[in-house]
């Protein structure tokens, strides 16, 4: 197979430097044509693989939460990709080939094969075996004439077709496996731009939708000589949201602490209103922004050596948390675990060398990470230890890196 596919990457590779410009457009159009159907088959091969390393375990064993994560790391994807690509491939392998067999003949796209394995879970709850087999044939014949989100509406009605005498029960639990998928498919992925902002993206529930919606209309009516655009008024409305939010009492804490944001700067430079501070994430803020959170704030002083470096708390200590945990989350932004990007909320303050075997509670001797990394350092072969540059770095067990060679999170931003 591997032979095979570096054929195959070889022929395409010939075809990039083919030059297009010198071909007759009836040649391109049934290149295209080819290059839409080979990426088809691709997909299938590829399914096939994922569907097989993860039944063996591949990605947990080589330190990640999942499939999907592992994916994610492995093959640049987004977390969602990853996880669609996973579904999908259980999909293929538990469900009716035909659609399996379509995909890998270049007649419909892995799109179309998502919309036909979810209608075929419904038409399979709700008429057997038979029926779902003949609406998978029809709907495979129907991608050759419809796009993907078309398709799907078709197959909401697909047992009016198959199975009229149990189609009004079904399109009830279609609406119920609707819910389900729109449970499954949510997300919200926040995208640090290189300027500090955030990219937000993402697909909200019914539920959630009409709750941000009811949050915040309120606050994006124009007002007065408003020149706003419609789209920075929501903008503000959710930071006001999340301002109000976190003046509550009502949100949990994270890491043994109060919700909070969390600046850093000087005490002069505060006192003077001269210079910029920074964020717990490593952003830079401006001094008018310096100066505005200082308003509503909570003071806490950290004393710093003479490199600007955070004093150790002491072994008298056991717990990592206050102001040590802070200068943790300013050094490691989250877990550190190679690969991971969960945020510092959402992390552990790791003792390197054990607190029962001497070691000490301080920031030579903590790392942040996930409740899953956590667990798998505990139990696994994986060595973590500070780098010459004061981070941490990961050795690998000789089983999965033969030379060891220590690895970094790239996730987090360092400064």
């Amino acid at each position: 197979m591997v032979e095979e596919l570096a054929q195959a990457e070889a022929a395409v590779a010939a075809c990039v430097d083919a030059g297009a410009w010198a071909r007759s457009e009836s040649d391109l159009v049934a290149a295209l044509d080819t290059a839409h159907r080979l990426e088809q088959r691709l997909a299938a091969v590829r399914l096939a693989l994922v569907c097989e390393l993860d039944g063996r375990g591949t990605a947990v064993a080589q330190g990640a939460s999942s499939t999907a994560v592992w994916l994610r790391e492995r093959l640049r994807l987004t977390i969602s990709a990853a996880r669609r690509m996973v579904d999908l491939a259980a999909a293929l392998d538990t469900g009716a080939s035909g659609v399996r067999d379509a995909l890998a003949e270049g007649r419909i796209s892995a799109e179309h094969a998502r919309v036909i394995t979810d209608a075929a879970t419904t038409v399979s709850a709700s008429a057997g075996v038979e029926a779902t087999d003949k609406a998978v044939g029809l709907l495979i014949d129907w991608a050759g004439q419809f796009d993907p989100a078309l398709l799907r509406k078709l197959g909401g009605r697909i047992l009016d077709h198959v199975a009229p005498d149990v189609a009004d029960a079904a399109a009830l639990a279609a609406l119920e496996a609707d819910a389900r998928r729109a449970a499954r498919d949510r997300h919200l992925t926040l995208s640090e731009q290189t300027d500090g902002r955030l990219r937000l993206t993402g697909i909200l529930d019914t539920e959630a939708a009409a709750l941000l919606r009811a949050a915040i209309d309120p606050l994006t009516a124009p007002t007065g000589d408003d020149t706003r655009t419609a789209g920075q008024r929501r903008h503000d409305a959710l930071a006001d949201v999340c301002r109000l939010a976190l003046r509550t009492n009502d949100l949990p804490e994270h890491g043994g602490d109060p919700a909070q944001v969390v600046v850093t700067t000087s005490y002069d430079t505060l006192r003077q209103h001269l210079d910029a501070g920074a964020l717990d994430t490593g952003l830079p803020l401006t001094p008018e922004a310096v100066r505005r959170l200082a308003c509503d704030a909570t003071i806490l002083p950290t004393v710093l050596g003479s490199t600007g470096q955070i004093l150790d708390v002491g072994r008298q200590r056991r717990l990592i948390t206050g102001p040590l945990r802070g200068a943790l989350v300013l050094r490691d932004r989250g877990c550190a675990f190679p690969g991971c990007d969960r945020p510092p909320r959402w992390c552990d303050a790791h003792h390197i060398q054990h607190w029962a075997d001497g070691g000490p509670t301080s920031l030579a001797n903590a790392v942040l990470l996930c409740g899953h990394h956590h667990r798998h350092l505990h139990h696994s072969d994986w060595v973590v230890r500070l780098a010459g540059d004061g981070h941490p770095e990961f050795v690998p067990p000789a089983w999965l890196d033969p030379d060891q060679l220590p690895r970094h999170n790239h996730y987090h931003r360092r400064t």
